[in-house]
């Protein structure tokens, strides 16, 4: 950090708002960055030099809030953006709405035309804390020097504290050109002052007493698992908890990988692509326990027949979740891990594993899976891509170190249903709001968090065009990813719908795009095509041993979909079947 230009009489460096502003997030332990430049954002990018925080130069705006979203998801912590005002700001939205659908810690500091100018429509002014009051935990417009400090550490903590979420701190050019005392531990939010965002809640004793009561008189009670297990650090709680009881567990897009695949009492994933053997225990079931998670229609078909005989206990951080979605028999609303380390002494063993044989009676009744094992055809499936780079991860002792992140569509649905996941924060993608384009910015991010890891990116030809210039933003950081486009030729989950539900009608999916590998090139990252099933651990292996990114355009079969689907309107057990023109694509049981 560079000299101040004055002091006060207590020894406390008087700074700019510039400085302030790198002053505070080296503080909040933050050394990296993802941002894009400009004008009403440039008294800081101009003091960026003095302290010590890389800054990523993405290509796009998105992609700064992608990379954030990425690293706070991999690593646990709050990742910060940065922009500048007007369509800098805007163009951050997307991300901001990303992270806020998944509760995910990010804070983004934009810059703001000058205070004086403010509200007359000056050059790239934007209400953007407007616009994103729907889409931010909390969001702030600071106006003067002395604010910034106490602004962003606050920002800091409601990002990250009970369920966190994004917040936007807005700051004027002017604000950022004045002087002002800074003193870090000062500005931290004063303890009697305690901002409602931050404060946790917790369980109480009746209802604690409650949910035993029904815990200990369930025959048939199933464990939801969702994103909430992996931010609460709870997953050590659940498997202790399941163990205890001898309760099956399913797992949220977004949970998986919180509850380990391969545990005897792991079921996979629910809802409208799940496994099929999942849905029906739920929709069989006598009690459902909700780890944090929020009853979203992906996971519950029409609610009107969801699990119609099983009371609901559901622990959640966030009241307003509960009775959203879904009535609970039970609420305690509070930390997942703190209410699962009161629950847990209280509730009784059980080594009663009729359930458990029933469940695992549905799986074998569902487990007619052969493809993945016949001859090569000559056909490549997305199946076979997924599971074959699981495979690889698997047999080289690489899997617990290995993070996939995924873009939306099929791919994203085949990546959940063919790569068992065993750690936490192995899988990372959208959820909520299926943002295609996530999947490219997003591993950036989770590399710069985890740069020991091979960190994976899925995405198709479609979402991968979507933020394809951040393959520059690759090669000018040196970053070392694996990229994977599975290229069928088609928008192809929308597809799969005009196929099912509109009689075939293609409209506007065919999609044309350019040479993936020729793409990589010219950007000087290294790549190769893909179109044969015994191409693809070989070709996975060179990618992985390279020490550089590596694109792999895999060309599959067109029309593949993803099965089973629960149609709009149906229930969660009224699973539409792969049909008879479509091959049966599934892994073995012992794979």
């Amino acid at each position: 950090m560079s000299q101040p230009k004055n002091t006060t009489s207590k020894n406390i460096p008087t700074l700019t708002g510039a400085e302030i502003i790198w002053a505070t997030l080296v503080g909040e332990g933050v050394t990296t960055v993802f941002g894009y430049p400009g004008g009403a954002i440039l008294p800081a990018y101009d003091a960026l030099r003095k302290f010590p925080i890389h800054h990523v130069l993405v290509r796009h705006e998105q992609g700064a809030a992608h990379m954030a979203d990425g690293y706070a998801r991999a690593s646990g912590r709050v990742g910060v953006a940065i922009a500048t005002s007007g369509p800098g700001a805007t163009n951050l939205v997307t991300g901001i709405a990303t992270a806020m659908l998944d509760s995910v810690p990010i804070v983004c500091i934009t810059g703001q035309v000058s205070s004086k100018v403010l509200g007359t429509d000056a050059f790239q002014e934007i209400d953007i804390t407007g616009i994103t009051l729907p889409i931010t935990k909390h969001n702030f417009l600071v106006t003067r020097a002395e604010d910034i400090a106490p602004t962003i550490r606050l920002a800091f903590q409601i990002a990250a504290a009970g369920r966190p979420g994004p917040v936007l701190v807005d700051i004027t050019k002017d604000a950022q050109q004045a002087s002002a005392p800074f003193d870090f531990a000062a500005a931290a939010p004063a303890p009697h002052r305690t901002h409602p965002m931050i404060q946790t809640p917790r369980a109480d004793s009746s209802s604690i007493r409650e949910a035993v009561a029904l815990i200990a008189a369930a025959k048939k009670p199933v464990i939801l698992a969702g994103h909430g297990v992996i931010e609460s650090g709870a997953s050590e709680q659940v498997i202790a908890f399941a163990e205890r009881r001898q309760i099956p567990v399913a797992s949220t897009l977004l949970g998986l990988g919180a509850f380990p695949t391969h545990h005897p009492l792991a079921l996979g994933m629910m809802g409208m692509h799940g496994e099929s053997w999942v849905n029906h225990a739920i929709q069989q079931s006598d009690l459902l326990l909700a780890f944090g998670m929020r009853f979203d229609d992906r996971v519950t078909g029409t609610l009107a027949t969801y699990a119609p005989h099983a009371k609901k206990i559901h622990i959640e951080i966030d009241p307003s979740e509960i009775n959203k979605n879904v009535r609970a028999d039970v609420a305690l609303i509070g930390d997942l891990r703190e209410v699962l380390d009161t629950l847990l002494p209280l509730v009784p063993t059980s080594s009663d594993a009729s359930w458990i044989a029933e469940v695992n009676k549905m799986k074998g009744d569902a487990s007619v899976r052969d493809i993945i094992n016949l001859p090569d055809s000559g056909h490549l499936y997305a199946a076979h891509v997924i599971h074959d780079i699981w495979r690889q991860a698997k047999e080289s002792g690489r899997l617990a170190q290995t993070i996939i992140v995924t873009d939306v569509g099929q791919h994203q649905m085949w990546e959940a249903q063919y790569f068992r996941h065993d750690t936490v924060r192995s899988l990372i993608t959208s959820g909520g709001l299926g943002t295609m384009g996530y999947a490219l910015p997003a591993a950036i991010g989770a590399k710069f968090a985890c740069p020991e890891k091979d960190v994976w990116v899925i995405a198709g030809d479609g979402g991968f065009q979507m933020t394809a210039s951040e393959l520059a933003t690759i090669q000018q950081e040196n970053v070392a990813l694996n990229i994977a486009v599975i290229n069928n030729g088609f928008l192809g989950m929308v597809r799969q719908w005009q196929e099912i539900f509109y009689d075939k009608n293609y409209e506007c999916t065919p999609i044309v795009s350019p040479d993936f590998v020729a793409l990589a090139a010219a950007h000087g990252i290294a790549g190769a095509a893909v179109r044969r099933r015994a191409d693809v651990i070989p070709t996975v292996t060179r990618a992985l041993t390279s020490g550089k990114t590596f694109l792999i355009e895999f060309k599959v079969e067109k029309e593949d979909g993803v099965y089973p689907m629960i149609a709009p309107g149906s229930a969660l057990h009224e699973m539409v079947r792969r049909p008879a023109h479509n091959p049966l694509i599934e892994l073995p049981e012992d794979a």
